[in-house]
């Protein structure tokens, strides 16, 4: 699921100009530019009081900034990594910041739905990378990703593939997939999820999706399951959950094989546990859309001890090439089936750098969830827009932000307004049932109506490591301003 934004709405992102402190100019303290920047207020309903203050963004999440959050993260200079008005770790993002001090009440920037992040040493490591004269794959920097998510997660063994397609299509390989087997995916995702089965033969069977967390509909898997049932491939829509109880007793009631597509998940966790830990197999997607990510990549987790060779076959050309490195084989030579799915080291490096820098790209990411799940859930209750529903024992991924608006009409009219304004706003999957392909295993409209009707209301709001509270103010005005239900 690497290519995770599937259908972009137009809007592109601008580099901001930067400008310079005149000499022997006092510069700002940048709390004092971040509220600046906040300063310009709104009405919600039009009915404030003359003379009376109108609550921003910026005033509501002070509400909540006293609030310890799990990463501590509160409102004001801390947001960007400040305590007490001090620079920790954040210097480019206080850069960025300043430079758009004169700029954002004009609103005359484009805010992108997605920016690719850089949080620490990734440059560094891919200099390293280079100077190590190894670049090709399984080079010191994949090994120590290698280490880093097995360590990290507790799985058996992780490998790093060139996407998260290669890493499905490794499993279904893996599991010997053959014409005639079934798989059951959501129909609600990326077409990835059920390719990498389809391209040795299998048949996809689509679950619907539940109407609250949008993840496959495990009520429905022992009306799917059949004598053909090889593999049953739960998404974690959003870096949320599955049901994963109830999918991995009926997997194991019926001997089936548990797949989990994490591709939106690293990290998030399911009753205490890291998702990716409960199938046979669990798949990681490092495309520049997800929270990690060297541009183009993924990994395959194994949960099973007796596929580690097997799956090291195949990921290295179907040869024993892996057995020769460790010193096991006096040399290696075509041992199976396989292909090459191996990410170049220098890929592996820039991959480091953001692992290493995990938590605070999980804390920055978790603060702006919470600033649009607080400034937006009275707003969406007004207007019966769901906001996303987290149950109590998921923590999850903090992949995304989306609204689920009460009609495609409404939809359509929310990103034409949040475009006017210069906004990037993205819906999401296609129903993979009434896709061509879908239709060519018989599947049809009205099979999936859950998973029909999400596709046409969901919307995407921008997310990613360079937003800034001015941002995230700016769309949560611009929001409130919408007024076509």
């Amino acid at each position: 699921m690497e290519n995770d934004v599937t259908h972009r709405a137009n809007g592109r992102h601008e580099q901001k100009q930067s400008t310079a402190t005149s000499a022997g100019e006092q510069e700002q303290p940048i709390g004092e530019i971040v509220n600046e920047q906040l300063s310009y207020r709104f009405q919600r309903n039009g009915n404030a009081q003359e003379g009376a203050p109108v609550a921003t963004p910026s005033d509501r999440l002070g509400a909540i900034s006293g609030a310890k959050t799990n990463g501590s993260i509160s409102s004001g200079p801390a947001f960007y990594g400040f305590q007490n008005g001090r620079n920790h770790d954040a210097l480019a993002l206080a850069e960025r910041v300043a430079t758009v001090n004169a700029e954002v009440a004009t609103a005359a920037e484009a805010i992108a739905f997605n920016v690719p992040t850089l949080a620490g040493r990734e440059m560094a490591h891919v200099g390293q990378a280079l100077q190590n004269h190894h670049l090709s794959g399984d080079g010191p920097f994949t090994k120590a990703c290698h280490r880093l998510l097995e360590e990290s997660l507790g799985v058996s063994k992780a490998l790093l593939t060139t996407s998260c397609t290669h890493a499905l299509e490794m499993a279904a390989l893996l599991l010997d997939i053959q014409p005639g087997d079934e798989v059951i995916v959501p129909s609600f995702t990326f077409v990835s999820t059920i390719n990498a089965f389809v391209l040795r033969g299998a048949r996809p069977i689509f679950a619907d999706i539940r109407p609250d967390t949008l993840n496959l509909d495990e009520r429905q898997l022992p009306d799917l399951i059949t004598e053909r049932t090889k593999a049953i491939v739960p998404v974690h829509y959003a870096g949320v959950g599955c049901e994963m109880d109830a999918i991995c007793d009926l997997a194991t009631t019926y001997g089936i094989t548990v797949v989990e597509d994490n591709a939106h998940g690293l990290y998030g966790k399911y009753k205490g546990r890291y998702l990716g830990t409960f199938g046979t197999f669990a798949t990681q997607s490092f495309h520049e859309t997800k929270n990690f990510s060297c541009g183009e990549g993924g990994a395959l987790l194994i949960n099973d001890r007796q596929y580690v060779e097997e799956a090291e076959i195949i990921r290295e050309k179907g040869t024993n090439r892996s057995r020769f490195f460790r010193g096991q084989v006096d040399k290696y030579t075509w041992v199976g089936m396989g292909s090459s799915y191996l990410p170049s080291d220098i890929l592996a490096g820039f991959l480091l750098g953001q692992l290493e820098q995990r938590e605070a790209i999980q804390q920055k990411r978790q603060a702006i969830w919470r600033y649009y799940q607080h400034h937006l859930q009275s707003w969406a209750e007004e207007h019966t827009v769901q906001t996303p529903q987290i149950p109590v024992y998921c923590d999850q991924s903090y992949h995304m932000y989306y609204l689920l608006l009460p009609t495609l009409e409404v939809r359509t009219a929310f990103i034409d307004h949040l475009k006017a304004h210069r906004i990037q706003s993205v819906f999401h999957y296609l129903p993979l049932h009434t896709s061509q392909m879908g239709e060519q295993y018989g599947w049809h409209t009205g099979d999936c109506p859950t998973t029909e009707t999400v596709s046409d209301r969901l919307i995407r709001l921008p997310f990613h490591h360079a937003l800034t509270e001015a941002d995230l103010a700016r769309i949560v005005e611009t929001i409130y301003h919408f007024d076509h239900f």
